[in-house]
């Protein structure tokens, strides 16, 4: 047994000895306790502007290591502004831990001040809310929120802190670190999956989910080399596979093209891993029929809940895609498959999608501006990016050669790429940090560019301005065309925004000014902003604004 301590020193103990090596918060009088001892801890501690931003950027760690991410936030209003961040974690599966300053236990059900049932409040979108009350827990407690947070389909856990408990004293032994559990495919698995690819005439291996390392991406490619099998991968996690592959078909986000639909839906077999094929992968479940797929389905999930939830798989293997993935060396066809030369045009047909953009209006050729960063930065590059019509250029023209280069929310929400990007440079400081913006979706978060400037990381944003909330305005002109309503946006100066925070900034009119004004942002070696200005007429990767149409 170890001497005594307050409560915020043995919860700051347990993040040492999980091997927590940084934290995100919004400080807050519900925790002075715990801010206390992180003061002589060796822990990076990221002070945010809001908590919403803080509680991404941990929802980024998580994404990028495997480990959930660590955030604190203070009561009430502190938790309510964190949810977003537990939302994404949530359907994202995404290893993450909120830790939310509490009132005191003796004025519960009063409606003290900032008082929230966190039970109550996060229930819905964690895979566990708790609270401890007494600091002898909080080893046992901490230690399986990680193991909670990690294991199965991965995601997050709220813990609530009382505030007198966190400087009440206690004797008590620290958890060891926890590493979640690994199951292994069954050979009885394994061997009625061969036997299926035996019998496929056009299977389609689709990737997804979280619990992925580089090795599994390596070892996944040579199982498709292999059996010639199309791989695609799964709405913003493109960098399960690489682009240049000569088995990768492209990705099933938002509007995948014909072909790549066409693929799918035609398959007699789908060998899905480690993702849901959740609404937007499915084309809004169409791709699949509900409850028994057309398509012989092998689902391969780490959670057993999720097999069988949505889709009624021929064959369910409840394992991680690492775990699936180290299996699969011994599984060889017999012959040339059936299918292979049909592998060569798929390929050929997304090398064409993602090729050349199209002309748009206006002297701001986004297509090109992301083909000229894909094609001059280095395969480590992070691309970071939240919600909007803006995103379509980035999922279609970049190329993503390694795993963890992407950072994107599969649920959709505004405001992820600044705060994942501030935390992506300071994890991984060698690697070039890009966010892409657009106007609306950059004010949703934009204050952790204050986070960037204060932990001096540089990180270079571009944000997209084309004056509206540009998906919103896409569904008016098909619903209601030309019934402009709440979707225009007055926009200040975001290179004037980016010097008055301490950063770099510059305007950016034109394609041929990006370039230089690019490379000026990164030699600065401060945190960046661009201010690039795409006509309003562009209004999708794929579409125009209609003839006629308000602007």
């Amino acid at each position: 047994m170890s001497a005594a301590r307050t409560g915020g020193q043995i919860l700051v103990d347990q993040l040492l000895a999980q091997g927590v090596e940084r934290v995100t918060c919004v400080p807050g009088e519900s925790y002075l306790a715990v801010l206390d001892a992180l003061h002589d801890a060796k822990i990076d501690v990221l002070t945010c502007r809001q908590e919403g931003g803080a509680a991404i950027m941990a929802e980024a760690y998580g994404k990028l290591t495997g480990r959930p991410g660590v955030c604190f936030v203070t009561r009430g209003p502190g938790a309510t502004n964190a949810s977003h961040g537990v939302h994404i974690a949530m359907q994202d599966s995404t290893p993450m831990i909120l830790f939310v300053g509490q009132i005191e236990v003796g004025m519960r059900e009063r409606e003290a001040f900032q008082e929230l049932d966190y039970r109550a409040v996060f229930g819905s979108m964690t895979k566990w809310t708790t609270e401890i009350d007494t600091p002898d827990r909080i080893p046992e407690l901490v230690g399986r929120a990680f193991r909670v947070a990690m294991q199965g389909r991965p995601g997050p856990v709220v813990i609530a802190l009382p505030e007198e408990m966190l400087v009440a004293m206690a004797e008590v032994q620290d958890v060891p670190r926890v590493e979640p559990a690994q199951p292994a495919p069954s050979a009885a698995d394994l061997a009625s999956l061969e036997g299926l690819l035996a019998q496929a005439k056009q299977p389609v291996v689709i990737l997804g989910g979280s619990g992925w390392d580089q090795a599994a991406v390596d070892a996944m490619g040579e199982f498709a080399t292999r059996w010639s099998l199309p791989v695609c991968t799964s709405f913003r996690r493109a960098d399960r596979f690489r682009w240049d592959h000569p088995c990768y078909v492209g990705d099933l986000g938002i509007g995948p093209s014909a072909k790549l639909s066409g693929l799918v839906k035609e398959a007699d077999l789908l060998l899905l891993v480690g993702g849901r094929m959740s609404e937007m992968p499915s084309s809004s479940y169409t791709m699949l029929n509900i409850p028994v797929p057309k398509q012989t389905l092998v689902h391969v999930h780490p959670g057993a809940e999720e097999l069988g939830r949505v889709y009624a798989p021929t064959l369910a293997i409840q394992v991680s895609p690492r775990s699936f993935v180290a299996a699969l060396s011994g599984l060889a066809p017999k012959g040339t498959p059936a299918w292979a030369e049909s592998v060569a045009p798929a390929h050929a047909a997304y090398l064409d999608v993602s090729g050349k953009p199209r002309t748009l209006p206006g002297e701001f050729q986004y297509g090109e501006v992301v083909r000229w960063l894909n094609e001059n930065l280095p395969g480590d590059t992070v691309l970071c990016n939240g919600a909007g019509n803006f995103a379509g250029w980035m999922h279609r023209h970049w190329r993503f050669s390694q795993l963890g280069t992407q950072l994107a929310p599969t649920s959709g929400s505004m405001g992820y790429g600044v705060p994942a990007g501030v935390m992506a440079k300071r994890q991984k400081p060698e690697s070039t940090v890009v966010v892409i913006a657009g106007d609306g979706d950059f004010l949703m978060n934009g204050q952790e560019f204050a986070t960037a400037v204060q932990h001096d990381i540089p990180l270079v944003i571009l944000v997209i301005d084309n004056g509206m909330y540009g998906t919103i305005r896409m569904h008016q002109e098909r619903d209601y065309p030309g019934r402009v309503s709440a979707t225009k946006l007055r926009n200040p100066d975001f290179a004037a925004y980016a010097t008055a925070f301490g950063g770099h900034g510059e305007t950016v009119r034109r394609t041929e000014e990006f370039a230089p004004a690019f490379q000026r942002a990164v030699a600065s070696g401060k945190p960046a902003i661009l201010h690039c200005f795409l006509d309003p007429r562009a209004l999708s990767v794929g579409k125009d604004m209609p003839e006629g149409a308000p602007l």
